[in-house]
C-alpha cells in the first residue's frame, strides 16, 4: 500500500490526494496537535456475570454486517486517528447511511492546515459513498462546484483509510474475519446499554465471506498493512446492532510517507537510490451509529459535475 503517495487516478482520468495522505503528510512535518484523539474505549460497569451475559453473544460480532443491513439505516460519527511517534493527527466526520444499500454521506474535517487550508483552519470535505465509488467535494485544486471520484476497490487498502474515513458497512464486513473474540463486558454509549467484544480480524476470512464488490475492496486491503489480522473493539446493543466498532491497521512507511514494500530492496528510495529511515504508523478508525431509522436523501453528482481535470496538490 502506497499510502504516502499524494496522487492517485479517479475515474474521470483525474489524480486526486488521499484524504490519508494529506494528513499524514502533516503528521510527517511534526503539527503541533496534542491530545487528538477518537472515541476511547467505553467503560464497562461492573454488573453481575448472569446480568452482562444476556445480550448478544460472540456469533453477532460475526453477523455484525447482516444485522446492520437489517436496521435500514443510521446517523454515524468517525474519528481517524493516525499516529507516528509522539506525533497524532484525527479526521473526524458526520453523517448518514443507507446500511442496506451501502451508500452515505459524510462531512470529513481534515486536521488544521491539511490539503491546502491555512495554518490553524480546519477544511471540511463532503464525501459521497456508494458500492465501488467514493467522492469527495471541496478538495485543494478541484473548482468548488465539482466532486472528485475515486474507484475504491482499486485503492491498495480497499477504502478502509484512504478516504479518511472507515464507512459502516465495511468496518462491520471485517467482522466476519473476527477471532479470539473475548467478551469484555457492558457498558452505556449514548444512553444505550452495549456489550463490548475485542479481538481481532482476519482480513482473508472476512473477505471470503463478504459480497463481491466488498470482497473485492477486502482482499486489496489484505496486502497494504503490517500482517493479516487487526484488532478490534466492538460494541452491540441488545438486538444485535453495532453501536460502536474501532479498528487498529497497522503499516511502516519510509520518511517519505511510502510504505517499506513501495521502496527498493536494501531500504533505498526506488527513484532516488537515498536512503528511507522506517516510520511505524498506526491508523485507529472509529465508527459510532445512533439514530437507526434516519431518513437517507443522497443527491449523486451528475457526469458533468465531476472533475477530470489535473489536480494540483499544495
Amino acid at each position: 500500500m502506497t499510502v504516502g503517495r499524494l496522487w492517485r487516478r479517479s475515474g474521470g482520468g483525474a489524480a486526486t490526494a488521499p484524504l490519508l495522505a494529506t494528513a499524514l503528510g502533516a503528521a510527517l512535518v511534526a503539527l503541533a496537535l496534542a491530545g487528538c484523539s477518537g472515541d476511547g474505549a467505553v467503560a464497562t460497569d461492573g454488573l453481575p456475570t448472569a446480568a452482562r451475559d444476556a445480550g448478544p453473544g460472540r456469533a453477532a460480532v460475526v453477523a455484525a454486517a447482516r444485522t446492520l443491513s437489517r436496521a435500514g439505516s443510521a446517523r454515524v460519527r468517525t474519528a481517524m486517528e493516525m499516529s507516528s511517534g509522539a506525533t497524532r493527527v484525527t479526521i473526524e466526520g458526520h453523517g448518514v447511511f443507507d446500511l442496506a444499500r451501502g451508500t452515505g454521506r459524510l462531512r470529513v474535517t481534515l486536521p488544521p492546515g491539511a490539503d491546502g487550508a491555512p495554518p490553524g483552519e480546519r477544511r471540511p470535505v463532503t464525501e459521497l459513498l456508494t458500492p465501488g465509488s467514493l467522492y469527495m467535494r471541496n478538495r485543494a485544486g478541484v473548482p468548488a462546484d465539482k466532486w472528485v471520484r475515486v474507484a475504491t476497490a482499486g485503492l491498495p487498502d480497499g477504502n478502509l483509510v484512504t478516504g479518511g474515513a472507515t464507512d459502516p458497512l465495511t468496518a462491520a464486513r471485517l467482522l466476519r474475519g473476527a477471532r479470539r473474540t473475548a467478551f469484555e463486558g457492558t457498558a452505556e454509549l449514548d444512553g444505550v446499554r452495549v456489550w463490548h467484544y475485542s479481538g481481532v480480524v482476519d482480513i482473508e476470512r472476512a473477505a471470503a465471506g463478504a459480497p463481491r464488490q466488498a470482497r473485492r475492496q477486502l482482499r486489496a486491503a489484505e496486502k497494504g498493512f503490517s500482517g493479516r489480522t487487526v484488532p478490534f473493539d466492538a460494541y452491540l446493543d441488545g438486538r444485535g446492532r453495532l453501536r460502536k466498532v474501532q479498528h487498529r491497521f497497522a503499516f511502516t512507511t519510509d520518511a517519505r510517507g511510502n510504505t517499506v514494500e513501495a521502496t527498493a530492496p536494501g531500504g533505498r528510495n526506488g527513484s532516488t537510490g537515498e536512503p528511507t529511515p522506517e516510520v511505524d504508523l498506526t491508523v485507529t478508525s472509529t465508527t459510532t451509529l445512533h439514530d437507526f431509522g434516519a431518513p437517507v436523501h443522497l443527491t449523486m453528482p451528475e457526469p458533468g459535475d465531476i472533475w477530470a481535470g489535473t489536480i494540483a496538490v499544495p
